[in-house]
C-alpha cells in the first residue's frame, strides 16, 4: 500500500512540472560550448620622416606596431611591440640593423628611444628637475640612424606588448623566458622584413645587458643568426658581482670605486684632488689591494688592519670611519645615497649619482626615492606619448606601459651554457653566454659604454665580469670599453651624449 502511494505522489509531481522543464533540466547538465578563440590582430602604423645629422637629412620609414608571435601549434602567444626606422632608398644588404631595448626587467624602450637612438630627442636639463611642462622634443642629431636602421623593442609586459591567447604573462617573465622571446621576435622580424643579409647588432641598457648576453648566444644556437656586434650600455650582467647588500663581499668591492666617484663629485671628501681619474685609480687600487683582503679575512683581521682600512674608506667615500665600522665595513647603494649628504639634508641619485634631491626622512637608513626619476621621468613620458600618437600616428586606447615593474615577479633562474640545459643555476650571469657566443663567432665584437656615476650598475662590477670572461687572449681585442663622466643614462649629460654618439657610430661603422 505504501509503495502505491509513493508511486502516485511521484507521478503527480512529474505531471505538475511546467512544459519544457525536463528539457531545461537536461540542458543545464550539458557542458557549455567552447568559446571561439579570440582573434589577435597585429597593430601597424606606418609613416615617413627625416632626421638631420651632420648637416644632411636622412629620410626614413617609421613603423610602430606589434607582431603576433605564435607557438608551434600556430596559436598566438604574444603581441610583441616595436618601433622601426628604415632609411629610404638604401639596399638592405648594405645597411646594418640595430635592435635595442632597455632593462628593468620591466622597462619599456622609450628611454633609449627618446634619449639617444631615435630621430627625436627629449630635452631635459642635466642634473636638474625638468618636471613641469610644456616639455620639448627636438631633432636628434646624435641618432644612430646615420649608421644603421633601428628597431626599438618592448618586451612582453612593457609598452604595448602583452601575452595573448591562452598564454599568461608569467610565460615571458624570467631570465630564460625573456631571452627566448626576444630572440624569437628578432628572428621573426628579420624574416618578415628581409634582413637576413644585413649586418646585425644588439644594444641593451642595464638589465638589457643580461638579456643581450643571453640573446647573442640564443640567436646563434637556436636560429643560426650570428651578430656583428653587441653594445652593452651600463650593463647588469652578473647577479652576484652586481648586487651589494646580499651578504656577499664581492659586490662590496665592485661598488667601492663608484662610491668614491660620487663622493668626489659632491665635494664630500677631504683634500679632494682636482683630477677625477687619478682619484679613481687610487680608489680602485685600495679596493682590490686593501679592502678586499680585509673582507676576506673577516673576524681574523686584526684591530690594526681594520682601523687602517676604515681610515681609507673614510678618505675615499667621505663617510666616517665610525659609520663604516658600525656597518661592519659593508653598505649597499641605498644606504650610501642616504648617508653621503645627510648633513646637507640631501639624498643622492642611484641611477645617476650626480643628481640630488631633498631628503624626506632625515633619520632613515636608506633613500626614500631616487631623485633621478622625478627629475627626468615626466619629460620622457610626456614627450614619448605625444610623439608616438601625434607624429607616428599610433591610434589605440591601449596604455603604453613605461614600467611594468616585472622584477617583483621575475624568475631569476638561468640555464647557463656549460652546466647542462637540464639544470638551471638559481641566479644569472650571462657574461658566460656572451663568452660562448664570442668563441663560436670569433668575429663578434663587443662595445661597453659605462658611466662613472652609476650606482645601479657600477663600473667596477662591469669591469669584473669582463675580466672574468674565459676568452682566448686574441678575442679580448674584440672588446672595447668607453667611460663617461655621467651616470646610468650617460646620454643625458651633454658632453657624454656627444661622445656616446661618436663611440657608437664608430663601432657600427
Amino acid at each position: 500500500m505504501n509503495k502505491m502511494i509513493l508511486l502516485l505522489v511521484c507521478l503527480l509531481a512529474f505531471a505538475t512540472l511546467p512544459a519544457g522543464a525536463e528539457e531545461a533540466t537536461e540542458k543545464t547538465t550539458e557542458k557549455p560550448a567552447d568559446k571561439p578563440a579570440e582573434t589577435v590582430e597585429p597593430m601597424h602604423f606606418e609613416s615617413s620622416g627625416s632626421v638631420r645629422i651632420g648637416g644632411k637629412n636622412i629620410e626614413y620609414t617609421a613603423t610602430a606596431g606589434t607582431l603576433v608571435m605564435k607557438n608551434e601549434k600556430d596559436e598566438p602567444i604574444a603581441e610583441f611591440g616595436y618601433t622601426s626606422y628604415v632609411q629610404k632608398g638604401k639596399d638592405k644588404t648594405d645597411r646594418p640593423i640595430l635592435f635595442a631595448y632597455n632593462g628593468g626587467p620591466g622597462s619599456a624602450s622609450f628611454w633609449l628611444h627618446m634619449g639617444i637612438l631615435g630621430p627625436v630627442r627629449t630635452v631635459v636639463e642635466d642634473v636638474a628637475f625638468t618636471s613641469t611642462g610644456p616639455f620639448r622634443r627636438v631633432n636628434n642629431e646624435y641618432s644612430i640612424l646615420e649608421r644603421a636602421d633601428l628597431v626599438m623593442i618592448d618586451p612582453v609586459g612593457t609598452g604595448f606588448s602583452r601575452a595573448a591567447g591562452e598564454t599568461e604573462g608569467e610565460a615571458f617573465w624570467g631570465v630564460d623566458q625573456d631571452i627566448a622571446s626576444v630572440s624569437d621576435f628578432i628572428a621573426r622580424y628579420i624574416t618578415d622584413n628581409g634582413r637576413w643579409q644585413s649586418a646585425k647588432y644588439l644594444l641593451g641598457e642595464s638589465y638589457g645587458g643580461i638579456r643581450s648576453g643571453g640573446v647573442a648566444y640564443y640567436l646563434l644556437a637556436n636560429h643560426s643568426i650570428s651578430l656583428n656586434g653587441v653594445i652593452l650600455v651600463s650593463p647588469y650582467m652578473d647577479f652576484v658581482a652586481g648586487n651589494a647588500g646580499i651578504r656577499i663581499d664581492l659586490p662590496q668591492v665592485n661598488y667601492f670605486s663608484t662610491f668614491a666617484a660620487t663622493a668626489w663629485y659632491h665635494n664630500a671628501v677631504a683634500d679632494r684632488p682636482g683630477d677625477l681619474q687619478q682619484f679613481l685609480r687610487e680608489a680602485e687600487a685600495f679596493a682590490v689591494n686593501e679592502y678586499a683582503p680585509l673582507l676576506h679575512k673577516g673576524s681574523r683581521a686584526s684591530a690594526e688592519e681594520r682601523q687602517k682600512v676604515l681610515a681609507g674608506m673614510e678618505r675615499f667615500t667621505g663617510i666616517s670611519a665610525d659609520y663604516w665600522d658600525k656597518a661592519n665595513l659593508r653598505i649597499d647603494e641605498g644606504r650610501f645615497t642616504k648617508e653621503l649628504l645627510r648633513d646637507r639634508g640631501k639624498v643622492v641619485g642611484r641611477i645617476d649619482s650626480r643628481f640630488t634631491g631633498d631628503s624626506i626622512n632625515h633619520i632613515a637608513e636608506s633613500m626614500s626615492y631616487d631623485p633621478f626619476f622625478p627629475a627626468v621621468g615626466p619629460a620622457f613620458t610626456a614627450t614619448f606619448n605625444d610623439y608616438y600618437r601625434e607624429q607616428l600616428g599610433v591610434e589605440t586606447d591601449r596604455k603604453y606601459i613605461t614600467s611594468g615593474k616585472l622584477w617583483t615577479r621575475w624568475d631569476e633562474r638561468h640555464a647557463q651554457p656549460g652546466v647542462g640545459q637540464w639544470r638551471k643555476v638559481p641566479i644569472a650571469n650571462t657574461g658566460v653566454d656572451l663568452n660562448h657566443a664570442m668563441i663560436q663567432n670569433p668575429k663578434l665584437r663587443v662595445l661597453v659604454q659605462q658611466g662613472y656615476f652609476d650606482l645601479a650598475t657600477p663600473y667596477g662590477a662591469t669591469q669584473y665580469f669582463l675580466d672574468h670572461m674565459e676568452l682566448p687572449r686574441e678575442l679580448r681585442d674584440n672588446i672595447s670599453v668607453k667611460h663617461y663622466e655621467a651616470g646610468h643614462m650617460m646620454y643625458l649629460h651633454p658632453d657624454s651624449r656627444e661622445k656616446f654618439s661618436r663611440d657608437l657610430a664608430e663601432f657600427v661603422r
